[in-house]
């Protein structure tokens, strides 16, 4: 609710199926909702297994992002005709986490408005990523930021954002 306040971009939660459940399903989408949360991605709910999870985004207002993986070939315009909000491709197999290279084919999958994540760390599988889909999404390199640097994590973040910005204008 504070980031809420000075924040005006679209934010969306990235976490499991576990912590949503042990929170409360309901309570934890209303307060998201209330929080000013626009979608939530869940990583370890299957296309198939998210009915539950989409009423209860739909009757708070948040888009319930899908995910597609470089092995979903048969699975990927299904999941793209009803996805909300964006896809979220995963660029590699695995966890998430830094790749030192990422050789998945994404430009095949991309097809839908999609951020593509999992691995990217470096400005330049950012580029790369950036001239094959909509947007491109960083998670792990910038918790290993705040793990290295703590309270003082502000301005290499800020740092490396403006990095990873100006490589995919």
């Amino acid at each position: 609710k504070r980031l809420r306040q000075s924040v005006t971009i679209p934010m969306v939660f990235m976490t499991y199926a576990n912590v949503v459940f042990s929170y409360g399903s309901e309570r934890f989408l209303k307060n998201a909702a209330e929080a000013g949360v626009q979608g939530l991605i869940l990583p370890d709910v299957p296309y198939e297994e998210k009915a539950d999870f989409e009423l209860l985004c739909e009757k708070y207002g948040l888009e319930l992002v899908s995910m597609i993986a470089p092995t979903s070939h048969d699975r990927i315009k299904m999941i793209a005709s009803e996805a909300k909000g964006f896809l979220y491709c995963v660029s590699s197999l695995g966890v998430t986490g830094v790749r030192s290279s990422i050789t998945t084919d994404i430009g095949g999958m991309v097809d839908t408005p999609a951020a593509v994540g999992f691995g990217i760390s470096t400005p330049e599988q950012a580029k790369n990523m950036a001239q094959k889909a909509d947007g491109v999404i960083v998670g792990s390199a910038i918790v290993k930021l705040i793990a290295q640097y703590g309270r003082d994590a502000v301005q290499p973040v800020a740092e490396y954002v403006r990095q990873m910005k100006d490589a995919i204008r």
